[in-house]
């Protein structure tokens, strides 16, 4: 009898955004290859940009609902602006995420970048320092959105910036921050989360400086501007913030309040208390808490989402010209020890890492051509190879 499986459901993927660190950028570099400006439009509804985001994240509906308004809202008004309509006042709705690791809080930004089609640049909070000199500058963040557009600064400058770990930046605190020069950090990115200038080039990028000085002194037209605008590129935030639900319960004296409806009702008050500089919080008006990842919803990762990880497994296999088939079972067993890992999502890549650690070994040395993956084998995957190597 044909095995109940879950045959490769490999089309339709979207290609996945590149994410490979690029050379730093010059004025030269862009006229010698300008970037073709996109005109950008925007007409999508919150209820099309939630639909697209459950393609590739299960649950989170909240969040989903929640992004889904405050990036129409933004993006409405980028196209008006481009348009010569802007409108007076605007207060722009940059996002603070709330939620244990694994959760999709990338996977959720990453997406709706994609659908919207603006240029997106994801990188951690731990990463800069307040001065520049040991770590990174904050401004890079928006010199890498030019990157990711290709040069284009008009482009650049109705992207995506998604600092993720922003918990990290908070000082000492009642909820068990640690104090890493984040609020130099912080200070620092208050300027680019509302409205700043920054300069095109890095005061640090010596080579780009000549070759600027030296196309200027010859008379040759700039190819790009020297500062570009933060006032259309919307920033979301991200953290962890392990300790803030014993802030919260404190504040609203509930000790055996649920994590998920403890982070539920996070306010203002208690990202200060955590550590976090009060006008930092300030211009991350909207916020939104992720929940933890049960069973079945780590299920419902591997079994239908389009990014799921079934997929690349399948296309490794693949390319030995082996066909990788799932049953049920089996996924619900991966999804069992992922849970296990208390990581979210990621522990899927380490309980399924577990399991073909070995198949991947031997079977492209072998004639076989067909692997479906059953309970038992998720469960001794040594006593299973060893039953495939036999027959």
């Amino acid at each position: 009898m044909k095995p109940n499986t879950l045959g490769p459901v490999t089309a339709g993927i979207p290609k996945k955004l590149r994410r490979n660190r690029e050379p730093a950028i010059s004025k030269a570099a862009v006229r010698r290859k300008p970037a073709p400006s996109q005109e950008f439009s925007f007409s999508l509804k919150p209820a099309d940009i939630a639909r697209h985001l459950n393609r590739f994240v299960i649950g989170q509906n909240e969040a989903k609902k929640v992004l889904g308004v405050a990036l129409c809202d933004h993006f409405q008004h980028v196209r008006l602006t481009l348009e010569g309509k802007e409108a007076p006042f605007y207060q722009k709705q940059n996002v603070l995420l709330l939620g244990p690791t694994g959760v999709g809080k990338t996977h959720l930004i990453r997406s709706a970048a994609d659908l919207i089609g603006v240029p997106f640049v994801k990188a951690d909070a731990t990463k800069f320092s307040e001065t520049g000199y040991v770590g990174g500058d904050v401004d890079d963040l928006v010199r890498d959105l030019i990157r990711r557009a290709g040069g284009d600064v008009k482009r650049a400058s109705h992207g995506i910036i998604y600092l993720d770990e922003v918990d990290k930046l908070a000082g000492s605190s009642e909820g068990g921050g640690r104090d890493v020069s984040g609020r130099g950090v912080q200070t620092n990115l208050l300027k680019l989360m509302e409205d700043g200038d920054v300069p095109v080039l890095s005061p640090n990028d010596v080579t780009g400086q000549l070759q600027s000085a030296m196309s200027a002194a010859r008379g040759n037209t700039p190819g790009m501007p020297d500062t570009i605008s933060t006032r259309h590129i919307l920033f979301i935030a991200s953290g962890a913030f392990v300790g803030i639900d014993q802030v919260i319960r404190d504040r609203l004296a509930s000790p055996q309040l649920s994590l998920e409806k403890t982070h539920a009702q996070v306010n203002t008050s208690d990202f200060i208390r955590f550590g976090l500089e009060p006008e930092f919080v300030g211009r991350l008006p909207v916020r939104v808490a992720c929940h933890a990842l049960d069973e079945n919803d780590l299920f419902q990762v591997l079994s239908r989402s389009e990014s799921s990880l079934i997929h690349q497994y399948e296309r490794s296999f693949a390319a030995y010209g082996i066909a990788l088939h799932f049953q049920p079972d089996a996924l619900r067993r991966l999804a069992s020890l992922a849970r296990d890992e208390k990581t979210g999502a990621r522990g899927l890549m380490t309980a399924l890492e577990r399991t073909f650690r070995d198949f991947k070994f031997r079977l492209p040395s072998t004639k076989i051509r067909s692997l479906t993956i059953t309970p038992e084998t998720v469960e001794n995957p040594t006593a299973a190879l060893a039953k495939l190597l036999k027959k």
